[in-house]
């Protein structure tokens, strides 16, 4: 049997173990400590590569993959379905999938007969570093990402990373955007050992592939575990997230989650250093590391902007009508900032115009 990697996460009323290892999936039920009625939500590109690896399972719930389909009108389709399969309270519901799929069906577990069992099995890098852990889940409204949502911890995190060998070379990037931004936070050798190695992280071993990742949990873990509800400290997890979100928005979604908070990390950076608080070559140090595991560090010319600036405030992470940045001192030392004027970030976003 494959060694794992287990951490515990502990929240306001209880626990639960994020186990990181090759070949959980089909140890869903006993890792996951599963014994009634199974709903697996999953979607058109996941399904079909592991859903039939997780055992016996009572539905298989399939939704078009995207976040433009991350939406109440899909959620409302998924309760119908849960109903028609007879999924009771005594029920889990299983996340498949990248972090679309996790905050999808955690924000079903969270109000399905006012709440039912959830266990993540995230399948792509993004989604095993950052969105299967803290509990966080909701969908987006036309006016912007997650702004209906709910806290809902899950029993079970089963990363399990043989899914990474099918994962395509740009979503790998997209997960490695939120590895970075984990070791600019609050791990220096986190974020060196990604400087140092680069492209060849792509290809590295399982066994140094199950570090990386466990590694870039434990930030998240630690931070979450401090910060249950984003009353404080978790909100540096959203370094990069109030550019990048609006990025997203202003696209179409045509830029993904992890392109775009690679955007923000190098506006970020940029910011940081235009307002003095960081040494002038920290933003190119940043810039360096994305680019070496070939993540975009300059926001798409077709992409105003002004159109962006606007888009910040119907942000849920603004406070009091006032956007809130979190901004680098160095690597490994963050804080957030709510008085930056207008002309600065607008100044960093248009900085190769």
């Amino acid at each position: 049997m494959n060694e794992t990697t287990t951490l515990s996460v502990n929240y306001p009323g209880g626990r639960y173990e994020v186990i990181v290892g090759s070949g959980l999936l089909p140890r869903l039920r006993e890792l996951a400590h599963i014994t009634g009625p199974v709903a697996l939500i999953t979607d058109d590109n996941v399904g079909p590569l592991y859903a039939a690896q997780c055992g016996a399972v009572d539905c298989v719930l399939t939704v078009p993959a995207g976040e433009q389909h991350k939406t109440l009108l899909t959620v409302n389709g998924l309760y119908s379905q849960l109903l028609a399969a007879g999924i009771d309270r005594a029920g889990t519901i299983v996340a498949l999938g990248g972090g679309v799929v996790g905050d999808m069906a955690g924000f079903v577990a969270a109000t399905y007969m006012r709440g039912v069992a959830f266990v993540q099995c995230p399948t792509s890098l993004l989604a095993m570093v950052d969105a299967s852990v803290g509990g966080k889940t909701g969908v987006d409204l036309p006016e912007g990402k997650n702004l209906v949502g709910a806290f809902k911890q899950p029993t079970a995190v089963l990363a399990d990373i043989t899914t990474l060998q099918t994962l395509p070379p740009t979503e790998f990037a997209a997960g490695m955007a939120e590895v970075i931004k984990h070791g600019l936070i609050s791990n220096p050798r986190l974020f060196a050992q990604i400087e140092d190695e680069g492209r060849r992280l792509r290809s590295m071993s399982p066994a140094r592939l199950q570090t990386l990742v466990s590694e870039a949990i434990r930030v998240k873990r630690d931070v979450v575990q401090e910060d249950p509800f984003e009353h404080g400290r978790r909100a540096l997890l959203n370094l990069g997230h109030t550019f990048g979100h609006a990025i997203e928005q202003v696209s179409g979604y045509r830029v993904a989650h992890g392109q775009g908070v690679a955007l923000g990390l190098a506006a970020a950076a940029h910011l940081s250093a235009r307002l003095g608080y960081c040494d002038p070559a920290l933003p190119a140090r940043v810039e360096a590391v994305l680019r070496q595991v070939d993540l975009p560090t300059r926001i798409p010319a077709n992409l105003p902007a002004e159109a962006i600036y606007r888009a910040m405030f119907s942000d849920k992470k603004k406070a009091g009508g006032r956007l809130r940045f979190v901004l680098l001192r160095d690597v490994g030392q963050v804080f957030v900032a709510e008085d930056v004027a207008e002309g600065d970030v607008m100044g960093v976003m248009m900085r190769d115009a």
